[in-house]
């Protein structure tokens, strides 16, 4: 049996995670796109709005940890919270280049962080 290189191994965990955030993005752009959808069809409040963006964040969240464990099969626990922080990361430096620079308070930024890593834990640990 021909046996894997560190590198190898190395490169087809990059790769799956790369696949994992991939999906991962196209669901939370799916999802809020029908948030959308549905403030404008229902008129929603921003209270309202501002919990189903959270909502979305964490099942997103769960499902990349959920993914990670299952295909990586080690350090669950690990790969889903890297998986959480990773999907953060993108949206943090995706919304500083968009807003140039960063606006909103402090704890809404912890809170959503904790809330990515979190769920992204969680995902990987019942996987």
């Amino acid at each position: 049996m021909k046996q894997l290189s560190e590198g190898t191994v190395g490169k087809a965990q990059a790769l799956s995670v790369f696949k994992i955030l991939l999906v991962m993005y196209i669901l939370t752009g799916v999802l809020l796109v029908i948030l959308a959808a549905l403030l404008y069809k229902f008129e929603l409040s921003e209270s309202t709005v501002n919990i189903a963006v959270i909502v979305i964040y964490i099942l997103i969240g769960f499902l990349g940890g959920f993914l990670a464990g299952k295909i990586l099969r080690v350090k669950k626990f690990l790969w889903g919270a890297i998986m959480g922080a990773v999907y953060f990361l993108v949206l943090f430096l995706v919304s500083l280049i968009l807003q140039k620079g960063i606006s909103g308070d402090g704890i809404h930024f912890v809170t959503t962080m904790v809330l990515c890593v979190a769920s992204g834990t969680v995902g990987g640990m019942v996987s």
